[in-house]
This record gives structure tokens, sequence and C-alpha cells, in this order.
């Protein structure tokens, strides 16, 4: 039996018991609200294993609530539900610690294909689970699949579980150009927005480039290549 829990928060009615129905129907514990403050409540009492969280909210919006659950350290996945797709609401929502994004109007299929995408990016293997796994080395930067560490120069890179995803696959393809499409079906589970991919390649950098010189380099029009730098 499925013990993932979803939290859907949707103020629509109709919109709220198809996703609820749905989700059931695949196997999930449900619990839906239609509002910001319960869906705080809910998510602090119970922390479930992922949200889907719509924008528009009659009293706090979901992005505030994603902000709030984040900054109280609530690390329960995100899927935002949105009518504005625009790049400024997507980069705004992921950069407040969402997940993905599906816009409105969406298929229930496709909102339970980003779901099982999320649950599995996101979800870290418990060390029994493990396989032995190895360390990947390219210049001063390590990652060490077995402990899910990063390194750089020998200090710690604190990475949530959809970062090291993408940087094991960069660092796996070393050298290699790789395209956004390559990299959104071996890391999201599909080829969705690009959008997506450039927040988290941008949140990469912000953490490894401080430590020394860049090492992800974007491909116009293409992708992006990790490579160690040149020598002088």
């Amino acid at each position: 039996m499925n013990e993932t829990r979803i939290l859907v928060v949707e103020d629509d009615p109709n919109i709220r018991d198809i996703i609820d129905v749905a989700l059931r129907f695949h196997g999930f514990r449900v619990t839906a609200v239609g509002a910001g403050k319960p869906a705080l409540d809910e998510a602090h009492d119970n922390h479930p294993d992922l949200i889907v969280l719509d924008v528009m909210l009659p009293d706090v919006d979901g992005f505030e609530v994603c902000r709030r659950l984040r900054a109280e350290g609530v690390e329960s996945p995100v899927i935002f539900l949105t009518a504005r797709d625009t790049v400024a609401d997507t980069v705004h929502g992921l950069t407040l610690g969402g997940d993905d994004y599906v816009t409105k109007p969406f298929s229930v299929e496709a909102l339970v294909a980003r779901i099982r995408a999320v649950l599995r990016r996101t979800t870290v293997p418990a060390a029994a689970e493990r396989s032995a796994g190895y360390v990947l080395r390219v210049a001063d930067l390590e990652l060490d699949e077995a402990r899910w560490e990063v390194r750089r120069g020998g200090v710690p890179v604190d990475l949530s579980p959809t970062e090291f995803r993408l940087l094991a696959f960069l660092m796996t393809h070393v050298g290699l150009v790789l395209t956004k499409r390559q990299l959104l079906e071996e890391v999201w589970g599909y080829a969705g927005s690009s959008q997506v991919l450039e927040t988290y390649i941008s949140y990469l950098r912000r953490k490894l480039d401080p430590l020394g010189p860049p090492l992800i380099h974007t491909q116009r029009g293409i992708g992006y290549s990790l490579r160690p730098p040149q020598r002088p």
C-alpha cells in the first residue's frame, strides 16, 4: 500500500475534488484544503511527503505559503499550480523553495506524472538502500554518491536532492555538452520547461563558484557542460 501523503491546497472545490479523487485512485493518501492558513497548519502538524499548492488562494497566496514553510524548516516538496506561466513567476516560485510547477489548465495524468517525478528526485535513499556508490571527482570538486556529500576544495557544499542529482549527471558526463532536454529527462523525468533547469543551474553556480573557478558552462542554444578549469 502506498503510504505517500499528499497535501492538496486548492480553493476551487471542483478542481480540489478532481485532484483528490485522482490521487486516491493512484494510491496516495490525500488531505485537501482550500486556503493558505489551514495548509500551513496541516503542513506543520503532519509533514506531508509532497504539497500540491495553488498560487492564487483567498487568504495567503501560494508563494507566501511556500516561503513560510521553508523559513520554518518544513522541507516537503512543493508543486505549484498556477495560471500565470511567466518566467518571473516561475523563477520566483522556485527561488522560494518550490520544486516544480504545473500550469492551468492541466490534465490529471500529467499532474500525477509530475508528482511521481518530484518524489523520485527529492527522496534521498536510505543508507541501507544505497548501492556501494563511488566518488566522482572533477578538479577540486568531489561528489560522494554513497554518503550523499559534495565538497569543493575540501569545503562541504550543501545541496538539495535535485541539485545533487543534477550535479552528479553533469559530473558523470564531464566535458560533454548535455542538451536541456537530456538534463530535464534525466533529472526531472520529463522534457519540461527549461526555466526550471536554468533556475537549478543558477543554484549550483551560486554554491560552487565562490569556492573556485567556474565549472558549469553554458553552450548557448544547446545546454550545459561541466569542465575542469583550464590551466594557465
